[in-house]
């Protein structure tokens, strides 16, 4: 079996504040922008890697969601804990410095884990976690 990861999802509430983040802040690539106001579905991934793709998308599009389920998802987005992403970076000191700069929220400054890797955490605009590893 021959399986890759095209593309991920993740939840947005401010497609421009989003796109931002995900553009201007950790440098990924516009694959697209379709739609318009916050029902906009908009696709970015990392420059030099064309097959791999992270769906900034409405999260309560769906005309089969209840009103309970929109909610649910509201209140998790704004608690962070509906979406999250982990990503790798081969200078984590450096990557971790830019998003600083960028404006990005730390959740947690670069650390070195009990379990083998050094990585650090932000919160996107929607509220998503991200995790940033270091490769190795």
């Amino acid at each position: 079996m021959d399986i890759t990861i095209h593309t991920s999802f993740l939840p947005h509430d401010d497609p421009d504040a989003s796109l931002v983040f995900y553009r201007d802040v950790l440098g990924f690539e516009v694959r697209s922008d379709v739609g318009h106001g916050k029902m906009r579905w908009i696709t970015v991934g990392p420059a030099g890697q064309p097959d791999t793709s992270i769906l900034l998308a409405p999260p309560a599009a769906d005309p089969g969601m209840t009103e309970d389920e929109r909610r649910t998802i509201t209140e998790m987005m704004a608690k962070g804990t509906y979406g999250w992403i982990l990503l790798a970076t081969g200078n984590l000191n450096a990557t971790f410095e830019k998003l600083r700069a960028g404006g990005a929220e730390v959740v947690q400054e670069p650390t070195d884990q009990p379990y083998g890797i050094r990585d650090c955490a932000f919160r996107d605009p929607a509220g998503n976690m991200v995790r940033i590893q270091e490769g190795r």
